[in-house]
């Protein structure tokens, strides 16, 4: 955060900060930072955000367990990640700041709600003493706000309960920082009014602590300035801010519109996948259909019926649903039907940390099944790049005839940022082709309908729903006869059928694009990333570049097939790291398939890369490229495993 005037009249002109609200899982804080989230995006603001939810569904209030923060990165210029760490933190309570308060840098500012800071809580919390009076916080600057008692005063002659109205205080929160850092208050307002409508109460007790928020900021003279963010330069257009799952929804709604098959979710609600289950639900003006199912088994059953049945069949999971999705992902490619699963990555195996972040299903993706059962993976980079690898999931599995895992996790389906909407009617097209006539001539001249007969260039089987005449066929989990897919349990049938199965696969690697690589003349090291951790990556790679180094960057949407020419690129450079949030699934893929010497750089902490660890990791392999030195061991970690050191919210 760096400031670019001191009119003190005015306030301050910065390029960015990082904010994070920070509370009991009951506070609110996601709320609060939704809301200033979106009256940043109305701003005209780029953005990303964090939202940290904790794994208890209700921990006891005050104790570590349950608290709950968001964090929001908001510039006047393009950034790529939610900040490495918070130039301010809004701690509600004892236990909120003790969970945040290794992540503030020096000379942070504090914003502590200082009436829960009572010797209950802080006990609670796990202090001895109060770190608001011990001096333990001096590296920061503190502002003490009562928060509780001022929304409970201001909600008093309104006839809320004092016990209700302390239940606004995130809102009283809101109105401070959005008095801090000059966001209109106009917006918020209507929201509230529209919000909560229909409990006049609440709504009331809701205005008042936003306002009173506000005008604590304007009127209490503690704090020495307010601070003002500019709009960014974005690319003219219509914008929206926009969450992973929720793109994903959208993507999804894109593709049935533009393949004319009616959407079906078949699916069981999962952390942290549930939110496409509910964005989808409320389009069915569209055509969508969706079943919340018993269990996981049934989810994808069910929409593996709706592609039998002529619609476009999608289920979505987190990893646990996966495990139990596999045996039907066989039969999907034994059947070689159009089928979309999306696997929204979470902390693993079994329950592991269901509310936190990770990108370790990819092994799983890839080798998740009994026998030879490969199926095309795609990978969404950003919150709003998941729009465009839904489609492209569809466009693959409809094409193909085959299902196809699209892989998200809970970074990119929690976090946000602004998107452009596109002009639906320049998507491309997604032909579904089905069947119209029979296709198979009989010795004794009559014309008949093959499902197996396979088309030329894309090995695809013809798709003939139930109903067509003419057209009937069977289907089931037995091998197919090659052609006629009359049940056959001849070897050298199977063998034929899963050389079949298989070429289809690796031939979508004609029909994807070439390795996009972010390149600059001299570059001895090539970062390869996937997924989520895209920004972080971009941004360790501008902070090297920025020192004067340079340095090569691949993300990958297509995980498989792998674009035809990534081994060509991969062979370009001495030096490739591959930095994942597992233990190093795509840097083992790598290795087999084009035997190159990549180099771990991962974490498996429930949280995203920092930009600063990235910087470190991308600069060692410099320095390596340089001296010749041998690095560590594939596999491993080239520096110390974590989130990096804390360093201002850049990125």
């Amino acid at each position: 955060m760096s400031d670019t005037t001191t009119d003190s009249k005015s306030p301050l002109l910065i390029d960015r900060v990082v904010i994070r609200f920070a509370g009991d899982s009951g506070d609110g804080m996601q709320l609060a930072g939704d809301r200033f989230t979106t009256t940043s995006a109305l701003l005209g603001n780029d953005l990303a955000t964090f939202p940290d939810f904790p794994a208890e569904i209700r921990a006891p209030a005050g104790t570590l367990a349950g608290v709950s923060a968001f964090q929001v990165h908001i510039s006047d210029h393009a950034i790529s990640t939610p900040g490495d760490s918070p130039n301010v933190l809004v701690a509600m309570n004892p236990a909120a700041l003790r969970a945040n308060i290794d992540a503030l840098p020096k000379g942070a500012t504090l914003i502590a709600n200082v009436d829960a800071f009572d010797e209950r809580s802080l006990t609670k919390a796990g202090y001895d003493s109060n770190p608001l009076g011990d001096g333990s916080l001096s590296a920061f600057t503190v502002y003490e706000v009562p928060m509780t008692s001022i929304t409970t005063e201001v909600s008093r002659d309104a006839g809320v309960k004092p016990r209700d109205a302390e239940r606004s205080k995130n809102f009283f929160a809101l109105g401070l920082i959005c008095w801090l850092y000059t966001r209109p208050i106009e917006a918020t307002l209507q929201w509230i009014e529209e919000r909560y409508a229909s409990k006049p109460l609440v709504q009331e007790a809701n205005k008042r602590a936003f306002k009173a928020g506000f005008h604590f900021g304007e009127t209490a003279e503690l704090f020495e300035s307010s601070y003002e963010v500019r709009p960014a330069s974005l690319a003219p257009g219509e914008y929206v801010n926009v969450t992973g799952n929720t793109a994903v929804a959208w993507g999804l709604i894109a593709a049935s519109e533009r393949s004319g098959l009616p959407l079906f979710l078949g699916t069981y609600p999962i952390t942290p996948a549930s939110d496409i289950l509910h964005e989808l639900s409320k389009h069915k003006q569209f055509g969508v259909r969706t079943f919340q199912a018993e269990d996981e088994i049934s989810g994808i059953g069910a929409a593996l019926g709706a592609a039998f049945g002529g619609a476009l069949g999608v289920t979505t999971t987190s990893g646990p649903g996966v495990d139990l999705k596999s045996e039907t992902l066989g039969l999907a490619i034994s059947l070689e039907l159009p089928l979309v699963l999306l696997d929204i990555q979470r902390g693993g195996p079994s329950t592991g940390l269901p509310t936190k972040t990770e990108q370790a299903d990819l092994l799983h993706a890839m080798y998740g099944r009994h026998g030879e059962a490969p199926l095309p993976i795609v990978a969404a980079r950003t919150p709003s790049h998941c729009f465009e690898a839904a489609i492209e999931a569809v466009r693959i599995a409809v094409k193909y005839r085959t299902p196809v895992i699209l892989l998200s996790d809970g970074y990119l389906a929690n976090g946000s940022e602004p998107w452009r909407i596109p002009d639906i009617d320049g998507l491309p097209l997604i032909d579904p082709g089905f069947a119209s006539q029979p296709n198979h001539d009989e010795a004794d001249g009559k014309r008949t309908f093959w499902p197996y007969v396979r088309d030329d260039e894309t090995l695809a089987r013809p798709w003939a729903p139930p109903g067509l005449a003419g057209l009937e066929h069977r289907i089931g989990g037995l091998e197919k006869a090659d052609g006629s897919g009359n049940v056959s349990y001849d070897g050298a049938n199977h063998e034929r059928m899963t050389r079949l199965r298989a070429a289809k696969i690796a031939g979508i690697a004609s029909d994807i694009p070439p390795t996009d690589v972010d390149d600059e003349d001299g570059a001895e090291v090539l970062v390869v990333g996937w997924g989520s951790t895209f920004g972080a990556i971009s941004a360790g790679v501008q902070r090297v570049r920025a020192r004067g180094h340079r340095v090569a960057h691949a993300h990958l949407v297509h995980l498989n097939p792998f674009p035809a020419d990534l081994g060509h690129v991969l062979g370009r450079y001495p030096r490739v790291l591959v930095p994942e949030v597992n233990l190093g699934q795509l840097s083992r893929l790598i290795r087999a398939e084009f035997l190159v010497d990549a180099v771990s750089f991962t974490q498996v902490q429930g949280v995203p890369f920092r930009a600063a660890a990235m910087e470190t990791a991308i600069l060692e392999q410099i320095a390596v490229a340089g001296n010749g030195a041998t690095s560590p061991s594939p596999g491993t970690t080239p520096i110390g495993a974590g989130a990096g050191t804390s360093t201002e919210g850049t990125g």
